[in-house]
């Protein structure tokens, strides 16, 4: 390690972050200085050029706490469920989330500077420190009885995970499908835990009638690789099994091979292949994108796992975004123009996506979503403007 240089995170077990950087809005901040005592010190005042060589781990004990942090969980009283998007690049128009933060940890994860606005970290606190909205199912149950509720594609789970570890307490990813079950009201539900296997009963029953449909993310098969990326999601080869289940269910599956992260994951061509045969009939991709803070916990993250490699990683990352060299020089590494931010632009995401399509296409994927029925909860909608509540089922 250079004389000087602030000492290179280390992984914490369980855990995507290696740290808890200041978020954007934070009045302080705060830099590494070197005051003397780093590991070097421990080496003691020898003159021993071999001596004076500090090994990774000695150069940052110091600096690490005695165990990973643990998860807290806060109740938080929801105001409104449904989410609205105007953005023409999501496949969905509203959407529900019943947690903020998520204990998966995917260091990749967009959702992470969000929790800036809770005064909180999106490093460690974003998958230490969630908040369960434990009234989400009777706000959503108001919101789409309302005379003005207008029905357009609903997504659960398109910001944090609504299947991570804790929902297995809490609930509340059932709550919300029961109340769309009984409403007849059509969804769509993205995650990457096996968890969702728990509702394919209510899940099951909407498809029949055409009223779901199940991704699954998939963002490589390597497990050594996926552990570190995504520490407390479920595994590869646990994820090809929930796409078996679901598709045996009757399900629509569909697989999301995200994020692209150059020279990390690229075994797209093989994510597609093994979740065709388990029985997705749909696939879509997006390229690794670092909004705001992400960009720093991402940089930290590649440094902890991927020394040698980092600077390559960044600099693709970078041309896939069409980032200037004066914006490189000020430490940009994202283009947030919604015309590109998915898929990217230039020469190597042409080349992504041209390995995608070619993919799909010798694979049989369908390019189209499937389409959901909205009559029934048309007159699931008109039932409850009428004198008497009209039946359900």
């Amino acid at each position: 390690m250079p004389e000087g240089a602030p000492p290179v995170r280390i992984a914490l077990k369980g855990r995507g972050a290696v740290s808890a950087p200041l978020h954007r809005f934070a009045k302080e901040q705060r830099e590494w200085l070197d005051d003397g005592w780093s590991g070097s010190m421990a080496q003691g005042a020898g003159t021993d050029a071999q001596d004076q060589e500090v090994s990774h781990d000695e150069a940052i004990w110091w600096q690490q706490a005695a165990q990973a942090p643990s998860t807290q969980v806060h109740e938080e009283r929801a105001r409104s469920a449904i989410q609205k998007n105007d953005s023409p690049d999501i496949f969905f128009d509203h959407s529900v989330n019943p947690y903020r933060g998520c204990e998966h940890g995917c260091i990749y994860c967009y959702a992470r500077p969000y929790h800036s606005y809770l005064n909180l970290s999106p490093g460690l606190d974003f998958e230490t420190q969630l908040f369960a909205k434990t009234n989400i199912a009777e706000v959503l149950r108001r919101e789409i009885g309302h005379p003005r509720y207008r029905p357009a594609s609903l997504n659960i789970g398109s910001a944090t995970d609504c299947y991570q570890p804790i929902e297995r307490d809490w609930r509340l990813t059932r709550q919300v499908i029961e109340v769309l079950h009984e409403a007849c009201h059509p969804f769509s539900v993205i995650t990457k835990s096996s968890g969702v296997e728990r509702d394919i009963d209510l899940i099951a029953r909407a498809a029949s009638c055409k009223r779901s449909a199940v991704y699954i993310t998939i963002t490589t098969l390597d497990g050594r690789l996926a552990r570190l990326l995504e520490p407390r999601a479920a595994a590869p080869h646990r994820r090809l099994q929930t796409i078996r289940r679901l598709a045996e269910a009757g399900i629509p599956v569909g697989v999301s091979v995200a994020p692209h992260i150059p020279f990390l994951n690229d075994d797209m061509e093989q994510v597609l292949e093994a979740a065709r045969e388990a029985g997705a009939t749909t696939a879509f991709y997006t390229v690794l994108r670092l909004p705001w803070e992400l960009n720093g916990v991402f940089q930290q993250w590649l440094q902890a796992h991927y020394p040698q490699r980092a600077a390559r990683v960044m600099e693709r990352v970078r041309d896939l975004h069409q980032i200037s060299d004066e914006e490189r020089a000020r430490g940009k590494s994202y283009s947030s123009d919604y015309l590109t931010r998915m898929k990217g632009q230039g020469l190597w995401a042409q080349l992504v996506r041209q390995r995608f399509a070619r993919s799909c296409e010798q694979l049989g994927y369908g390019r189209e979503r499937e389409p959901l029925d909205w009559a029934p909860f048309a007159a699931w909608q008109q039932g409850q403007r009428g004198p008497q509540q009209s039946s359900l089922f």
